[in-house]
């Protein structure tokens, strides 16, 4: 559905500019000197050559002094020479300050938002719909911050413009007409130079109008752009994802993207034709006809007065020039109003972004360094939800545990398990109750300090297209012996032999001109050694064995049983053949703790919970 853009107040316009123009200054200091320089040189250089060549045509078409003509020859070819050497010299230091902007912009903006941001607002599809609308401006018309730029440079350079138009057009009113002109020396009369410059200005801002308001429609489209811009680039790159090649060949989806191309992107019937057929292409129409009719009233005027003997014929080609660019930058310029209230709405929402706070508390007190790794946690009732959802995720969680102990925590899908951890980990704080660690709210810890305590490899952990030993170490510089440690007790010292570069051979392709893609399986085994040498009190599987069969992972459970020393393990999965060796099981069901204990007396509880999804998988872990 086509949204309408509204206004809003010219203050806050004015404050949405400004912000942005600090932001880019941020970036790139010298990018709006630069941009403003190349502007004012541009919108200086035709007028030096209507100048020039007036005098020049005046000369050719009266006296023809050859001294005057050869002055103003030179003076042509001089400061054609000096004004392109200077805009070559300014539009070389913009470019390159352009370079700069674009290359950091997204960096120093966006990622960084996204990075910084508490994970509680990154886990909100709000977020993501929102950095995905100001993606989406982006590429529809540059609306936003990069917008900004251009919308002030051209407003120096339409500003530039009326001056100069103004300094070589003045005598075009006040140059008289001569006498011997009979009734046309009415004209001199002192009342046509307002009269006359009020209708210039006048229908100059209407075109400016005109222009605006085509502007401000087109932008009202943004709606529809954005989810066009959305389906065109998913579809557009769908052929060129890997994971996908086999189910486009097996099934055609490559039909459901023509689909999209023909019916919302290239149909003749597509937004953006209805919208060019309709109120756009009006105002378009609008402008191009004020403009048509102003510069023909500029040149009925001056041809009168030239007629009637005020100035020569070169004179006339000065005027013409001169108003007509007047009146081309005024337009111009009153258009651009309208560009910057239309941007303001996309500034704003730009802002509202960049501004989301990072409300969880961050805490002050340090984790107790512990060489005996004693730690005890508490859920004391515990309660959560997650926002703007009806039902409670967890409600009324009770439990206690220390470090060194194995913990399952099964249940089926939706039953609260990886929110539990989520929780624990303080990804999300719960809306009742406290988690305690050694007796103190874990609210009151510094944060990172407390995240920096556990070890978890979720269910849908992500590696990245750098070298190996860099996914798991995190960082660029590490201990090589311990990530190889943390490899071959993770189970991926054999695969590590076969790989060509070691450590530094890249995983995947995207960066790697040798990189090597991994199975499921051997990204997992990969993701657990990551955990394994942050060496943190605390290590957590979330089901990062799905895509292994059930042997293989009760074989890397054992294993990881063994390497896990004495840091509380906490291991999450449907399949229950990691809970034998466990100390204790808790069973989630509709976000509460419904039984806990031992595999051994869990399994004997006919009508409990655990004991249902053991016979439910018994053909699973039958010896």
């Amino acid at each position: 559905m086509k949204t309408k853009e509204t206004k809003m107040p010219i203050k806050n316009v004015v404050k949405l500019h400004s912000r942005a123009l600090q932001d880019i200054h941020k970036i790139s200091p010298g990018l709006f000197p630069a941009m403003a320089m190349d502007r004012i040189i541009n919108a200086i250089k035709p007028y030096a050559a209507i100048y020039i060549s007036a005098r020049l045509l005046n000369e050719l078409t009266s006296s023809r002094r050859v001294e005057a003509i050869r002055f103003w020859v030179l003076c042509a070819v001089f400061s054609t020479a000096f004004i392109a050497l200077l805009n070559a010299f300014v539009e070389y230091h913009k470019n390159r300050q352009e370079n700069i902007f674009f290359q950091k912009y997204e960096t120093h903006l966006f990622a960084k938002k996204m990075f910084t941001m508490d994970f509680t607002e990154m886990d909100k599809q709000s977020t993501h719909d929102l950095r995905s609308q100001i993606r989406q401006n982006a590429n529809w018309m540059g609306w936003g911050i990069s917008r900004t730029l251009i919308i002030i440079s051209n407003a120096i350079k339409d500003a530039t413009g009326i001056l100069g138009a103004i300094v070589l057009t003045y005598s075009l009113f006040t140059t008289p007409i001569p006498d011997s002109a009979g009734k046309l020396t009415l004209l001199n009369h002192p009342i046509f130079v307002p009269v006359l410059f009020g209708v210039m200005l006048g229908i100059s801002a209407l075109g400016g109008f005109f222009r605006g308001k085509a502007s401000s429609c087109f932008a009202n489209l943004g709606s529809e752009v954005r989810f066009a811009n959305r389906l065109f680039t998913f579809y557009n790159k769908l052929g060129n994802f890997l994971h996908q090649a086999a189910d486009i060949r097996l099934y055609n989806q490559q039909h459901i993207a023509n689909h999209y191309f023909l019916n919302y992107i290239l149909s003749p019937d597509s937004f953006f034709v209805r919208g060019f057929r309709g109120p756009i292409a009006l105002y378009k129409g609008f402008a191009g006809c004020v403009s048509a009719l102003l510069t023909g009233f500029i040149y009925i005027f001056t041809c009168v007065k030239a007629w009637a003997g005020a100035f020569g014929i070169g004179s006339v080609t000065q005027y013409v020039g001169a108003a007509t660019a007047m009146s081309e930058n005024l337009s111009s310029l009153i258009g651009l109003m309208e560009d910057c209230r239309t941007n303001a709405i996309h500034l704003q929402m730009t802002y509202d972004f960049l501004d989301i706070p990072n409300a969880m508390y961050q805490g002050s007190l340090t984790t107790e360094k512990r060489s005996d790794r004693q730690y005890e946690v508490e859920f004391r009732n515990v309660s959560f939800r997650y926002p703007g959802a009806d039902t409670w995720a967890l409600r009324h969680v009770n439990i206690k545990f220390r470090v060194g102990s194995r913990l399952a925590v099964v249940g089926e899908n939706g039953s609260g398990k990886t929110t539990f951890i989520k929780l624990l980990c303080r990804l999300y704080d719960p809306q009742e109750g406290e988690i305690l660690l050694n007796g103190i709210d874990i609210r009151k810890y510094n944060y990172r300090d407390y995240m920096n305590i556990f070890s978890v490899v979720f269910q849908d952990f992500q590696l990245v297209s750098q070298p190996l030993g860099t996914n798991v170490a995190g960082c660029m510089n590490y201990d090589r012996e311990k990530v190889t440690k943390a490899l071959i007790d993770a189970g991926f010292g054999a695969r590590l032999t076969t790989l060509p570069e070691g450590l530094d051979t890249y995983l995947y392709k995207d960066f790697g001109q040798n990189g090597v893609e991994i199975s499921g399986g051997e990204a997992q085994k990969i993701a657990i050694a990551r955990a394994l040498y942050k060496d943190a009190p605390f290590i957590i599987l979330d089901e990062p064995t799905a895509a292994l069969d059930p042997i293989a992972e009760a074989e890397i459970y054992a294993q990881f049983n063994q390497i896990s020393g004495d840091k509380t393990a906490i291991y999450i999965s449907h399949r229950l053949s990691s809970c034998r060796f466990c100390d204790e099981i808790l069973v989630f069901d509709k976000g509460q703790i419904v039984q806990t204990g031992s595999h051994e007396n869990l399994v004997a509880l006919e009508n409990g919970k655990y004991h249902e999804l053991w016979h439910a998988q018994a053909q699973y872990y039958t010896e």
